[in-house]
């Protein structure tokens, strides 16, 4: 099998599954419990939150908030900062168009709840002007959310410009660095983010845990009651899943200064070879900074979900610039805030490369294009 979608989920690391099959046979302790077993599962619950803040640069380990997803990170973040907000005369949320759906979605309910969204749409190339977001951080802005790396199409996002922008007007600053960790230098060192969500299963680590650091002088609401995480996400924290995270995240950052150039290699040897054997395909968001390992191919007259299926039965997982929802297809809102027709946004394919990706699965995965893409267009 070729794996292409590790911008999804990337495969479990093996000294991370070790570890879990380990720990999740041991004796179970509540970090809340005052005996024995609770205080020590409490001292590993502390060394995995001084790891996350070391590796983020953060000013203490008390920022640190594991939550149960990246989703529920930035849902905590967004909400959480909206809610604690004690002047009523900042109703404003200014976001991009193109966040991920969870971020929408979080956006969309404080909408609901009365607040003022501004959306702020890319450019042609997929990349947000950051002056005009900047534009739009007036007297009445609550919070400001721009994600780190688009998804969907690798686009590197301006959020240094914009993280000090807002530091300048004193609104707080949420990024969604999900896609950013391992692919570019992600921590508060490069931005002064107030809010940074991520999560561990895009990194080789488990699905079910994330992290928000909160930096002190932001005030999140709880959207979970109850005291773990210092009153700000209630629940009983997996020790397991948060020293598993640790471990994807440390390794990730270990690896970084070889995988990305060897990334990006494969990467434009992919397109390469594409582009060569399919001349109407073009790569969406090639004019703007990108991540070395994502690249959105739109070949107009394809059906992208047919092409996908394709790949599939010969043992290569891509995923389309399309999600299926409630049994009908709908064009990607990324690739329709960029300008693409919805035509056009369902003739497309992400492939994001990742630890596994060899010299040989390139090859395979263009040939393979090369040969799909013209029965699929006849299909059409």
């Amino acid at each position: 099998m070729i794996y292409l979608d590790h911008n999804a989920g990337a495969p479990l690391r093996p000294q991370v599954a070790g570890h879990l099959a380990r720990a999740l046979t041991e004796t179970a302790g509540n970090p809340s419990s005052v005996h024995r077993v609770g205080r020590e599962a409490r001292k590993r619950l502390d060394a995995a939150r001084e790891a996350v803040a070391r590796a983020f640069g953060a000013q203490s380990p008390r920022e640190v908030i594991f939550t149960g997803s990246g989703s529920e990170a930035a849902a905590l973040a967004i909400i959480g900062a909206f809610l604690a907000r004690p002047d009523a005369d900042r109703r404003t949320v200014v976001t991009s168009a193109i966040e991920h759906p969870c971020v929408l979605g979080a956006v969309a309910q404080l909408e609901r709840l009365g607040a003022t969204v501004v959306r702020v749409p890319p450019r042609a190339d997929g990349q947000v002007d950051a002056a005009e977001v900047v534009a739009h951080l007036g007297p009445a802005v609550a919070l400001c959310s721009l994600m780190w790396v688009n998804n969907e199409t690798g686009v590197i996002q301006p959020v240094d410009i914009v993280a000090r922008a807002c530091v300048e007007r004193g609104i707080p600053f949420h990024t969604d660095a999900v896609q950013a960790l391992g692919r570019v230098p992600a921590t508060l060192r490069e931005v002064p983010a107030d809010l940074l969500s991520f999560s561990a299963h895009k990194l080789g680590g488990p699905a079910g845990v994330g992290v928000l650091i909160n930096r002190r002088q932001v005030d999140v609401a709880a959207l979970v009651p109850g005291h773990q995480e210092n009153g700000r996400r209630g629940g009983t924290q997996s020790v397991a899943l948060a020293e598993a995270l640790v471990l994807a995240l440390e390794a990730t950052l270990a690896e970084q200064a070889t995988a990305v150039p060897r990334l990006a290699a494969l990467r434009d040897e992919l397109e390469r070879r594409v582009l060569a054997a399919l001349p109407s395909a073009r790569v969406t968001g090639a004019g703007a900074p990108r991540v070395a390992n994502t690249t959105n191919l739109c070949v107009p007259g394809a059906d992208g979900e047919g092409l996908l299926i394709a790949l599939d039965l010969e043992g290569i997982c891509v995923s389309t610039g399309a999600a299926c929802a409630s049994g009908s297809l709908t064009p990607s809102h990324v690739l329709r805030a960029m300008g693409l027709s919805p035509t056009e946004a369902q003739a497309s394919l992400r492939l994001s490369l990742g630890a596994s990706t060899t010299p040989g699965d390139v090859e395979r995965v263009a040939a393979a294009l090369a040969r799909l893409v013209p029965l699929n267009l006849g299909a059409g």
